[in-house]
């Protein structure tokens, strides 16, 4: 297909890509390119076309940014789809500076109204901003963290685990960078109080990053450094989020798409320390919930009903999947609610309906504290409010 120009396809959570030969032509790359945390897929002595984890960028480098007003339309159509379903504030991760203050100078001329809190990406040049005296908070953003990739993705086996993979023997999976560099990054983030948010999914991408935040956080405090996902985690590392008040950051839909095969990468022992909610819940008595769009669906529903109910729309599994984990609707509804303002630092102003917060909201159809089980993915938004303004209505 289009053989004569590139052709770029991306997984849906951005960790592998499908490419032509055109595409990698352009890119510069061959058979044998070895690089840190990625694989060029070969087979048989020739390029597959398809790129694991950094090896992604390698191509999606050549691609041209968009323009300001590409980039303006783009956020105003996000911003309208997230009102539509009751989001307020985003945890928008992986951002360059220059990008969020782009946001910030659309929200500054009112082209755009949303919440967000953004973590900027890994590199230089945004650890350079952090570490200078130019972050910027208002009452619609927050540039307070940097979001570190410590491995891939499990459905692409590019997630990092501490035994090989349960079908594909003598593969483990990799780390994205050294543990070096994790560790100079947690160093400079600890020296300001900044906040280190950090994408793990396999047990052994866990536990090193556990371990690193172990070290610079040496016990309770009110740091709030995060891990994106946990979604892996061996059961002797559990305790190290409650012993260093380590927050997991977790995004209830991720059990539920993954649960179809899950068993099969990482085997029926391993897969019980897998989307472990509960369990990790316990570790400080609170846990952030998110819904990972677009890697997940945008549905605040669905990342609540995975949560509490951890079925998918047909209603299987019949049992519901490793339910010892599930959270109870009030858990749910405080992890999408009070528990995220609280991973960001802003209970104090948002997360809950008290006097003195902003006036964000929304009106639903359903109560999804008392409806049937079957009725959750059925609740429709009916406005949402934000700081007082009508924002959405359903028509």
């Amino acid at each position: 297909m289009f053989p004569d120009r590139p052709v770029f396809l991306t997984r849906v959570d951005g960790h592998a890509a499908v490419v032509n030969q055109k595409a990698l032509d352009a890119a510069g790359v061959k058979a044998g390119y070895k690089l840190t945390g990625g694989d060029v897929e070969v087979k048989n002595g020739q390029l597959t076309g398809l790129l694991i984890d950094n090896a992604v960028d390698l191509v999606s480098a050549k691609i041209p940014a968009p323009t300001e007003e590409q980039f303006k339309k783009a956020l105003q159509a996000a911003e309208k789809n997230c009102f539509a379903v009751g989001l307020t504030t985003i945890d928008d991760c992986g951002l360059d500076y220059q990008q969020a203050l782009a946001i910030y100078a659309l929200q500054q001329k009112k082209e755009l109204k949303m919440r967000l809190y953004i973590m900027l990406s890994d590199t230089r040049a945004n650890i350079d901003y952090l570490h200078s005296d130019r972050l910027t908070k208002t009452d619609r953003i927050n540039i307070r963290g940097l979001k570190v990739y410590a491995d891939g993705a499990l459905g692409s086996r590019g997630a990092c685990l501490l035994e090989p993979y349960h079908d594909k023997p003598n593969w483990s999976g990799f780390l994205l960078s050294s543990l070096n560099h994790f560790d100079s990054v947690a160093q400079v983030l600890r020296k300001r109080d900044l906040q280190m948010c950090t994408h793990a999914i396999g047990d052994s991408g866990n536990r090193a990053i556990l371990n690193i935040y172990a070290k610079y956080l040496k016990g309770k405090n009110d740091l709030r450094w995060r891990i994106e996902h946990a979604q892996v985690v061996n059961q002797n590392d559990f305790n190290l989020f409650g012993a260093n008040s380590i927050i997991p950051s977790v995004q209830p839909t991720h059990a539920t798409s993954d649960m179809y095969w899950a068993a099969d990468r990482l085997g029926a022992e391993r897969v019980k320390g897998a989307y472990a909610y509960k369990q990790l819940l316990q570790q400080n008595g609170w846990l952030p919930l998110g819904t990972d769009f677009p890697v997940e669906d945008i549905s605040t529903f669905k990342t609540f009903y995975a949560a509490v109910v951890r079925k998918d729309a047909k209603g299987w599994p019949e049992a519901g999947y490793q339910m010892e984990n599930a959270l109870t609707r009030e858990e749910a509804l405080r992890g999408m609610t009070i528990w995220a303002a609280k991973s960001n630092f802003e209970e104090k102003e948002k997360g809950s309906l008290e006097k003195g917060k902003y006036a964000d909201f929304v009106i639903l159809d359903k109560d999804l504290l008392k409806i049937a089980d079957t009725e959750i993915l059925n609740t429709t938004v009916l406005k949402t409010f934000l700081n007082g303004e009508r924002v959405y209505e359903k028509k």
